[in-house]
């Protein structure tokens, strides 16, 4: 299996976020990275290619362009503007509000188009999370040359954000991006099934009336879970895409037993759709450890996911999303493709 890995992602350096009520230092940091590719060094796993460069037609297929002008900018009109912190926004367009698009002020524009508080922006955000979506393109670009799949080591994760909306850590949406940049390179349906602990709020938003792309996740019940808002066994889909959106919510305190339950519930699934290709944003926070979620997989479980997802015998992406538990990261995502490729 070919790793590709955004050596940009450490530019994306956000110092605090808003959890619980307190400031306190960022879940999502560079650290996740480094001990994914230490772990996978002490495993012999020596070659990290670099993402090629597609430009920005593949991202503004997923994600609008006003939006993708903003993450450009707004550092630089942050900085201008005499902040000296991060960029966190502290109002939003709520209902029952009125003018809430286009908005001239900098923290009503910055509201506009997040939808929670814990993604600052930062300096190197846009240039970190342009090469994640180039990394993830270029490991799509390895499996249509003919491997069997590839891994986009990358951060900050991606499928929170939908077309013209961050959150949730999320800035692009690399998950969608290879997902949409496969069906233009001629792959009829394609499935992106998310194992994250969170919902992939963002990608079932983008494809939800689609038919040619079948999204698919398996996540911490949003009666209780972020995102809330999104995720529910009830959103299936609108016009040509009714039918196209599974949501698998489980309940907190889910085991491997509830969580392979489910995966057999995609699975029939995707074999229905005829998925050519699939994507898999690949979380590993429902670890037992993980200090923001509330499954309860170990370690060796991993293993079995990386199996279990090999079955379906597709071409596949992999994409990092969430796990903040550092410690055992690397050890669970390497178990994932490990499992799906004995190889490694």
């Amino acid at each position: 299996m070919k790793i590709v890995l955004n050596e940009a992602s450490v530019y994306h350096d956000a110092r605090e976020e808003f959890h619980h009520g307190k400031l306190v230092p960022s879940f999502e940091n560079p650290s996740r990275l480094r001990n994914i590719i230490s772990l996978f060094k002490k495993n012999g796993v020596t070659e990290f290619l670099e993402p090629k460069d597609f430009g920005l037609d593949p991202i503004v297929q997923v994600h609008e362009d006003h939006y993708v002008t903003f993450l450009q900018n707004i550092w630089k009109e942050w900085k201008a503007a005499g902040n000296e912190g991060d960029v966190i926004p502290y109002i939003w367009p709520a209902k029952g509000l009125k003018h809430i698009s286009s908005h001239e002020n900098l923290n009503a524009k910055i509201g506009s188009y997040a939808f929670s508080s814990d993604s600052a922006i930062v300096d190197g955000t846009w240039k970190a999370a342009y090469q994640g979506a180039q990394t993830a393109l270029t490991a799509l670009d390895y499996v249509c040359a003919g491997d069997r799949s590839a891994f986009a080591l990358t951060r900050p994760p991606g499928h929170h954000a939908h077309a013209a909306t961050y959150g949730g850590y999320c800035y692009l949406n690399n998950a969608a991006i290879a997902a949409q940049a496969a069906r233009d390179r001629g792959y009829e349906k394609v499935c992106v099934l998310d194992v994250d602990f969170h919902h992939g709020n963002g990608t079932q938003d983008i494809f939800y009336d689609r038919e040619d792309i079948l999204t698919i996740s398996i996540h911490g019940h949003p009666k209780t879970n972020f995102p809330y808002y999104l995720g529910y066994e009830d959103e299936m889909g609108e016009g040509a895409g009714v039918g196209c959106n599974l949501n698998l919510p489980l309940k907190d305190g889910a085991d491997f037993k509830d969580w392979e339950d489910a995966f057999h519930i995609a699975c029939d699934k995707v074999k229905a759709f005829g998925a050519e290709m699939l994507v898999v944003p690949l979380g590993v926070d429902t670890y037992e450890g993980d200090p923001i979620s509330k499954f309860k997989l170990k370690t060796d479980d991993f293993l079995t996911m990386g199996k279990l997802l090999e079955v379906l015998e597709l071409p596949t992406v992999f994409t990092m999303e969430g796990g903040y538990d550092v410690g055992p990261i690397g050890q669970n995502v390497f178990n994932v493709l490990k499992g799906f490729d004995d190889s490694l």
